[in-house]
């Protein structure tokens, strides 16, 4: 398909509804609150799915809750899928993940208006949790989608912040689907995605290549003392958890800062029992977040960690409970896609430029069962989980638009083409 002829997306309908999915759950910052399976996750999902219904699409919703709409609607061999997440962190912005579902309808449309014919199903697709800001592990409907862990397992799993479950959660609010998983793969994935961090901005450059997404570990301490009054005891006679809490923060901070880029490390969530100005905590219960593109590093750096929160721990006489939370190693995407996404912006005159992801996305997990690759478009200082997360609109029409022509080349099967060119 030449230049002249190829369909571009309508950018205005695509920000209409970036902006009309983004007042479902405003925090009134100009952030978004939607946290997976709530009742803004359902008010958001009902509308996404509207849209869907108003294309002619195919939804269905599988038991994890995820919901595929596919055009045409009576089709039957595996499509070109699209997608992202639609659920938020408590801080979220309007673009994380809403841009890649989005976008996926509005790729569909552009392609039902311009009159083109494909031999290849079209999906649009949003997955349950990625954030796993309220059910651990992050990315839980496309792991569950792809065979990566149990449905009966994912339903099992309980909130961090009320206890409820998936399984209940997901039939609260009406999507306790009926699709088993895991489901059969699509013939490809590919997901835009605002970057979450500086560097095309700084470098200005406009299209990202995804070439992979760093390994993630998240590991949850519990840290047992004992609870006493903060003037009468002694200093040498505490067990505070507090204290080994503030040095395991410091370690691993210090640690990745001594290995350097690519990685990195946070202390993301810190609660103390009973949280009291004038008394010695009993509990410290605290997150670690450790991430890097090499996995013999990663397994290393949370062999160190381990190896100090257990001697920090019996230094100061406190108890210590280790879970694991998510565990994911660094994934490579298909290079025949990563070439489609730089000859696409390249063909739109497009400054682009090949990185890895440093945050987890649902493309990772369709990597396991099909070719997967992200196109990532820049975010504006670099900002995301924040109310102040942006990306300028020419940034989220172009992204759209080479989301378009990658998927339009898939679907005309350039990647077969691709695999036979010796």
């Amino acid at each position: 398909m030449s230049a002249v002829t190829r369909p571009r997306i309508d950018g205005e309908r695509l920000l209409w509804r970036l902006a009309a999915l983004a007042e479902i759950g405003e925090t009134g910052d100009g952030g978004v609150c939607r946290l997976a399976l709530t009742d803004p996750d359902r008010d958001g999902r009902d509308l996404v799915v509207s849209w869907m219904r108003e294309l002619d699409l195919r939804v269905e919703i599988d038991a994890i809750g995820n919901v595929v709409g596919t055009w045409p609607a009576d089709a039957t061999d595996p499509p070109v899928m699209m997608g992202s997440h639609i659920d938020t962190v408590r801080t979220g912005g309007r673009y994380d993940g809403n841009l890649g579902v989005l976008a996926a309808l509005e790729v569909i449309e552009t392609v039902q208006r311009s009159g083109v014919t494909l031999t290849t199903p079209l999906a649009a697709a949003f997955f349950t949790d990625e954030e796993g800001s309220r059910f651990a592990p992050d990315m839980l409907g496309s792991l569950v989608r792809v065979g990566g862990l149990s449905t009966e397992e994912a339903l099992d799993i309980r909130a961090v912040d009320d206890g409820a479950t998936v399984g209940d959660e997901l039939a609260r609010i009406g999507y306790a689907g009926a699709v088993p998983c895991p489901a059969a793969p699509p013939e490809a994935y590919v997901e835009l995605h605002i970057e979450q961090g500086p560097v095309l901005e700084r470098d200005r450059i406009c299209i990202g290549a995804v070439t992979g997404v760093q390994g993630i570990s998240w590991t949850e301490y519990v840290l047992e003392g004992q609870s006493n009054h903060a003037g009468t005891t002694p200093m040498s006679m505490r067990r505070d958890p507090a204290v080994v809490a503030a040095e395991i923060t410091a370690f691993v901070h210090r640690l990745a800062l001594a290995l350097g880029d690519p990685q990195v490390a946070t202390v993301g969530r810190l609660e103390l029992h009973p949280n009291l100005v004038n008394v010695i905590a009993t509990r410290a219960t605290l997150t670690v977040d450790v991430r890097n593109t090499d996995d013999a590093i990663l397994a290393d750096v949370e062999a160190q960690i381990t190896e100090f929160v257990h001697e920090i721990a019996a230094r100061e006489g406190i108890g210590v409970t280790a879970t694991t939370l998510a565990r994911f190693e660094p994934v490579l995407f298909d290079p025949r896609v990563v070439a489609l996404v730089e000859a696409a912006a390249h063909q739109a005159d497009l400054s682009v430029r090949r990185l890895p992801s440093g945050a987890g996305h649902d493309a990772q997990m369709f990597a396991r069962v099909c070719p997967s690759g992200m196109v990532f478009v820049p975010s504006i200082g670099g900002i995301s989980h924040n109310a102040a997360e942006n990306t300028a609109a020419p940034d989220l029409i172009a992204g759209t638009n080479v989301l378009l022509d990658v998927v339009l080349a898939i679907a005309d099967g350039a990647l077969h083409q691709s695999a036979e060119t010796p």
